[in-house]
């Protein structure tokens, strides 16, 4: 006799505090029967005191923090492994919950704290000079795993409710992973969380037009950096290999159009590579290519890596590259390295194999 398949029965999953916008959290605990104004309450405790156990909400009371405790979680991603330099930089190896991993960047006094993070586990632009691109993209980062890296280094350097910078030049293309990227800038930028300014906050990308196109109408406008490096695109579409679909010119044309207040800039970062991207001719190049727009050129040599098929210029060719841009009235800087004893200086981010192990040969992609 056939006997009947027992049903299984499974528990509904938990609601994840970390991925909530604040009108979001809002909804959703008026949904279960309690008042909105206890969102904000919440998320001074997720941001402003870094608590992630409910039951430590002590102003809550008994019984929303019983139905939080056990409807919802606050998922923070663990650091793995910590490795410091002796000029102040710290870099975090970052666990995620599905074990993937990332990493992220303190970089003090560059003149404010910055916080260096990530979008993606993984890239997908295969850029000729940079590690991350050979690991291929693994998957998009959450709103909430976005946030959680900011979190969890405030807390690390003990920066919580005091002022730093945050640039996404982490792992990944942001514009690429444009939905959760530009949820985590709102969530960072409410005033009952964390209430940082876009203006502190910088986002680094390879030119992705559509992207670029959707942040035109963005009523919350981070600092736009542009990674050109290149100045044909016969030549950008060998190291980027995006810019077959994507032309200087598209992208120039795009930045033209945002509105920019009379101190803000476009920054245009351009790694230079020796006998690549550094001739005078290069750089008159760029000049012709940047007229008309408010910029800044951050000139990045080159900081070699096992894998990368490039060399750093010699300073000559640098100070010569520089003082073209000056005298033609660009505004420019010369990207100093840091953390080059830990292996994060300016250029790359990697994590291949067994993490822990390899936590010592990473590349982490930093601003200066």
């Amino acid at each position: 006799m056939l006997q009947k398949k027992q049903e299984r029965t499974t528990n509904p999953p938990f609601l994840d505090l970390a991925e909530f916008e604040l009108e979001e959290l809002e909804d959703t605990l008026e949904s279960h029967g309690t008042k909105r104004f206890h969102a904000r309450q919440v998320y001074r405790w997720i941001y402003h005191r870094g608590i992630t156990d409910p039951l430590q909400m002590t102003d809550l009371s008994k019984s929303l923090r019983e139905l939080l405790h056990s409807e919802f979680r606050i998922t923070t991603p663990h650091v793995e492994t910590e490795s410091s330099s002796r000029d102040g930089t710290r870099k975090f190896l970052i666990k995620l919950g599905d074990n993937q991993h990332i990493e992220a960047v303190f970089i003090p006094d560059t003149p404010a704290m910055t916080f260096c993070i990530s979008t993606q586990v993984g890239c997908a632009m295969a850029c000729g000079f940079c590690l991350t691109g050979k690991m291929g993209l693994a998957r998009n980062l959450t709103a909430g795993e976005i946030v959680g890296q900011v979190r969890l280094l405030a807390t690390k350097t003990k920066l919580l409710n005091r002022s730093f910078n945050i640039v996404l030049m982490g792992m990944g293309e942001p514009l690429h992973n444009y939905d959760a990227t530009m949820k985590a800038l709102r969530i960072l930028h409410s005033k009952h969380g964390l209430a940082i300014s876009p203006r502190r906050i910088t986002l680094s990308t390879v030119g992705i037009v559509p992207g670029l196109k959707r942040l035109l109408d963005e009523p919350l406008m981070p600092n736009l950096a542009i990674s050109l490096h290149a100045t044909t695109d016969a030549q950008r579409t060998k190291l980027i290999p995006p810019g077959r679909k994507y032309s200087l010119s598209d992208i120039l044309e795009v930045c033209r159009q945002f509105p920019l207040t009379k101190r803000n800039r476009i920054t245009f970062e351009y790694v230079l590579l020796a006998g690549v991207n550094d001739t005078a001719e290069d750089a008159y190049r760029l000049v012709q290519l940047l007229s008309g727009i408010k910029a800044k050129v951050n000139l990045i040599p080159l900081n070699p890596a096992p894998g990368i098929p490039f060399n750093r210029p010699s300073d000559l060719s640098i100070n010569q590259f520089a003082k073209i841009l000056a005298k033609r009235h660009l505004t420019i800087s010369v990207r100093k390295s840091r953390g080059q004893d830990i292996n994060a200086a300016c250029g790359q981010l990697i994590v291949e194999g067994d993490p822990k192990k390899s936590a010592g040969q990473k590349i982490s992609s930093l601003m200066q």
